[in-house]
Formats: structure tokens, sequence, C-alpha cells
């Protein structure tokens, strides 16, 4: 039996969003890292998604940055593009907009802030697939949203032809084998994980790909780390793995008692950027803190000992 065929596949990087020192978007930044990501051999990118700090952007700023994304890539790879509001309406015409710009996919969430069973999720994900003319995957989010996505429920979606695929960040590992177990047979239809520290285990147990937001800072690595679970060599992806789990340890470096949750990980993200020369700043969206210089110092001798 030869094996289905996934729309999307490979590394697939939540694209960041740089700001400026006085916190404008920094489009030549956007395409700066654009351009990092497709020369380290990435398969896609997924801009306007939680790494590109979506919900602290303002419409036009979003629209900036889609538009700089997609001079940049010029074609180069797909774009995957996050959709989401509130309602399904407003989705409706977030999704609608950032197909005019060019986007190959919209990446959605269900509602949030309404309060919502599954029966209206599924009519969200049925009314968006309906109003747009390209594919629809489903981005699995509950600590965004405050709703876990069941693999049932998305396995019915996936079956009923409403949507393309699933780009999980729940850290639900069960219910994510359980998923692709149930969508094994399906054609065009892609499974990906959001994990950032066992991409090689998700791989193994049936991702199409991977989506981990620290691919903005390496991703040469996990492009090796997917061209070795390719080749079934398990060996080599693992220690590529352990690798990049160790590079991971700079969302680590903020000290979190000034520092968000939220904004440790994309801070740290950003400021290995600057480190490496992509982006000149490490600000970040109001009102989350940015990293400071001696927190800078301290990343840079991860990155260092991690190859970078």
């Amino acid at each position: 039996m030869t094996a289905a065929r996934p729309l999307y596949s490979g590394v697939i990087p939540p694209v960041v969003t740089p700001r400026t020192p006085d916190g404008e978007v920094d489009l030549a930044g956007v395409e700066a890292v654009t351009d990092h990501l497709i020369s380290g051999g990435v398969h896609a990118l997924f801009p306007l998604g939680s790494s590109g700090e979506t919900p602290y952007l303002t419409a036009s700023e979003r629209d900036a940055v889609l538009a700089s994304v997609v001079s940049a890539t010029a074609g180069r790879v797909p774009l995957l593009v996050g959709a989401n509001e509130q309602t399904t309406s407003r989705t409706i015409e977030e999704a609608l907009r950032v197909a005019d710009f060019g986007a190959d996919a919209v990446v959605v969430t269900s509602p949030y802030y309404a309060l919502v069973d599954d029966a209206e999720v599924r009519e969200h994900f049925r009314a968006v697939k309906a109003a747009v003319g390209i594919p629809v995957l489903a981005y699995d989010v509950p600590v965004r949203t405050g709703y876990k996505l069941s693999a049932a429920l998305l396995a019915d979606l996936a079956e009923s032809g409403i949507i393309d695929g699933v780009k999980d960040s729940s850290g639900d590992d069960v219910a994510f084998r359980q998923l692709a177990l149930q969508t094994r047979g399906l054609e065009r239809f892609s499974v990906l994980s959001g994990h950032e520290v066992v991409c090689d285990g998700a791989l193994l147990g049936g991702a199409h790909g991977i989506v981990p937001g620290l691919a903005n800072v390496d991703p040469a690595g996990y492009r090796r780390l997917y061209d070795a679970s390719q080749r079934g060599d398990w060996d080599t992806a693992r220690s590529e793995q352990d690798r990049l789990a160790r590079l991971f340890s700079i969302v680590n470096v903020p000290d979190r008692r000034r520092v968000s949750a939220g904004a440790a990980g994309l801070g740290a993200f950003k400021t290995a950027l600057v480190e490496l020369g992509v982006i000149r700043s490490n600000r970040m969206s109001a009102p989350m803190a940015s990293l400071t210089s001696e927190e800078s110092a301290e990343i840079r001798e991860i990155l260092h000992a991690c190859g970078l």
C-alpha cells in the first residue's frame, strides 16, 4: 500500500516579527528573517502565528508584515498564514484578506473569548473552509484559545474535507499520536507538530512536518534533523535533536521575575537573531519586556556552544 501524501511537510518555521529599537515593525528585519529561513533550507513558512506576536500587531502592521514576507519569499516556498480572530465572521474576513495577499493556506484556531462546544467549532471550520478558496489548517493551541481540539473532532473534520491539516501546539502527545493514527490514510492531509525539542519523536510517530519557533534561530539544524528522519537515520536525527534541545535552553535565560513566559521564549529567539546578525533589535511588542545586554551575552555563549 502506497503511503498517503501530505499537502505540506518538512520544516515550517513560525516567523518572528522584528521591531526597531523604537518599537516600530522592522520590515527590513522581516525580509532578513525570511531570507535567513529560506537559506536555511525550510520547506514553507508560517507568518502571523503566535511566534510572530500577531495578537500584538495592529491590522495595518499585520498587512505590512505579510506583504514583506510575500515579497521576500518571491514564491520560493509556500506560505501558511495565520488567520485568527475571536469569532467565525471575523476569522473569515481575516482569512480572505491574507489570501488576497498571497497566502497558500490559512492556519485557523477555534473561536476564543466566546464559549463554544464541538458542534460550534465544527461549524466554525466548515464556514471558513466554504468562504476561502485555499487550504485550511486547524491550529490546536489551547493555551491561547482555552479550548482543546480533540483528536476525534479533528479526524472528523479531516475525513469530511473541512480541514486540510493540523498544526498541533497542544502539548498533548497522546492526542497527537491518536490524530496521526486516525488520519494516516488520508491523501493531501498534513499533521504538523509545533514541538521544539521532541521533533524526532513526533516525526517517528507520524508527523509530516515540524513547526518549531526555535527554527527561526537554526533553520539548517531542523532541516538536518528532518532529512535524517526521512532517511530513517534516527541516530543522526536524535543527535541533532539533542543539540537543538541544548540550544533551546536560551529560553531559560530571561529573568522570569521581570519577563513573562511568552516574552521569554520569543525574546530569546529575537536576541539570538540579533547575535547572529540577522536582525538589529530584540525589541518586543508592548507591553512585553525585552531582554537585557546581560541576558544577550548569556545567549551568545549558548549559541557558540551549540555551533552557531
